[in-house]
């Protein structure tokens, strides 16, 4: 009976292990990882990874609030996590928060501690398969082996072992390979609606996949949706590959505010950046081009060329803003810049999905002073996509000029996308973000995807007007 019984519970555990996403961010016993580029090419020392024990992120109030945040990253040991016009975030690692704390109490500069610890948010972000598992510890003990044979497990293993062809869950956040399996399965599986290709390569030569769901129709009007455009905000491409997954899989409940309209959608636009943001550094933000000294990466959302070079950038490469050698400098913008423009003949729509704040944000993001022609109309179906979120989940979404609800910013996509590609509609959306910045736990996916599915049905329905 022993043999059985431990024969059965080294079935599950292979089970589980073959099933389990590809994640392994939260393996504490391995402090260095190797960083690989998945065409096998590139394959670099093994780095240490970044923990942040200690570390804690700061809300920051102040009628200046931006300004004095500058002055805290300027003087070293402070970034910048997000904000508005009244409060900031602030990220302080763990040896320099009794000197920032400090400084903001001699200042008299309103703060409260937003995450006390870092890394214990990280360690509770991202569960891995076996986490998930109903009484999974039990397993090992042999007086609780009943378990196995338990309705709850047998439920389980089904969903496990019958998953169909790909290994995306939206329990859990995904490694790279798992979401571009994910649109390889779906082109296979639904070739009458789905095509799947690159828009070019990154930095380190990673493919930038692109999804098409195609509406089957002549002449059909265009919609632009991208996330990943930074690799630490995970629950980016997590909400749109859950709005892939409702067009294709899901299609038919959607109808008829999707009728008629073809969809191209890049989950990931910064591949490196946002496998980097798993394997070494979770709070990483670029991507990984390399600069003239030790200093890596650019921000991708200061590099599009629309009125490059201005306010909320900057020329250093050690900046967490650096906005690159000029617009365009980097390859992933420039080929997503060249996609878009090669179809850009009725393409009506565009949302890049970022993190966070719960904002629809409306370009143009360079100056507050400067509007799209067409802003009213613009802000009316924003209004009308913050409804449809409160409907769907009850979250509130600000909805506003981006200049005037947070800062002024240079190089933005949105603005790339008004002000040189002319698409009608264009808007930068900042997921909600629960209590922990960018750290959202995983299991708010597929209430935070719900909110992106709601905006984007909501704008596509503007598209019928």
């Amino acid at each position: 009976m022993k043999i059985v019984k431990y024969c059965l519970v080294f079935i599950c555990c292979f089970t589980i292990a073959i099933s389990r996403p590809s994640d392994e961010s939260n393996d504490k016993k391995d402090e260095t990882k190797s960083d690989l580029a998945t065409n096998g090419n590139s394959i670099q020392n093994a780095i240490e990874k970044v923990f942040y024990h200690g570390a804690q992120v700061l809300n920051v109030y102040a009628e200046n609030v931006k300004k004095i945040v500058d002055e805290l990253i300027a003087k070293g040991g402070a970034e910048e996590w997000g904000g508005n016009k009244t409060h900031f975030d602030v990220f302080i690692p763990k040896d320099n928060v009794p000197r920032i704390k400090s400084y903001l109490a001699e200042k008299n500069i309103e703060h409260k501690i937003m995450i006390e610890d870092v890394q214990v948010a990280i360690d509770s972000e991202n569960p891995s398969m076996i986490d998930s598992v109903p009484k999974m510890h039990h397993l090992f003990d042999e007086s609780k082996l009943y378990f196995l044979t338990t309705p709850a497990w047998g439920h389980h293993m089904k969903n496990l072992v019958s998953r169909p062809g790909h290994k995306m869950t939206w329990r859990s956040y995904h490694r790279l390979a798992d979401i571009y399996g994910y649109l390889d399965y779906l082109a296979e599986n639904y070739s009458n609606i789905v095509s799947v290709g690159s828009v070019g390569n990154s930095v380190e030569g990673q493919q930038i996949k692109y999804i098409k769901i195609s509406s089957g129709k002549p002449n059909a009007t265009k919609f632009w949706i991208d996330g990943g455009m930074h690799g630490r905000e995970w629950i980016s491409p997590a909400t749109v590959t859950y709005i892939i997954r409702e067009f294709v899989e899901n299609r038919q409940a959607h109808m008829p505010d999707i009728d008629g309209i073809d969809f191209y959608i890049v989950p990931v636009v910064n591949p490196d950046g946002y496998e980097y943001s798993h394997t070494t550094k979770r709070t990483w933000l670029k991507n990984r081009s390399k600069g003239n000294d030790s200093c890596v990466g650019t921000d991708l959302n200061r590099n599009w060329g629309y009125m490059w070079g201005g306010q909320g950038t900057s020329e250093g490469n050690c900046s967490i803003h650096y906005r690159g050698t000029k617009a365009f400098s980097e390859p992933e913008t420039r080929s997503v810049a060249d996609f878009i423009v090669e179809r850009k003949d009725n393409m009506k729509a565009f949302i890049s999905f970022h993190s966070y704040g719960q904002f629809i944000l409306i370009p143009y993001s360079y100056q507050s002073e400067i509007l799209p022609s067409d802003f009213n109309e613009l802000e009316e179906v924003a209004e009308k996509a913050a409804l449809a979120i409160k409907s769907s989940t009850g979250a509130l979404y600000t909805v506003g000029n981006s200049a005037k609800l947070i800062c002024a910013v240079s190089g933005v996509s949105a603005d790339w996308a008004i002000g040189f590609a002319g698409i009608k509609y264009a808007y930068t959306i900042e997921l909600a973000d629960g209590e922990q910045g960018f750290i959202v736990p995983a299991q708010d996916i597929i209430t935070i995807g719900k909110e992106g599915l709601a905006a984007v049905k909501t704008v596509a329905t503007a598209l019928h007007d």
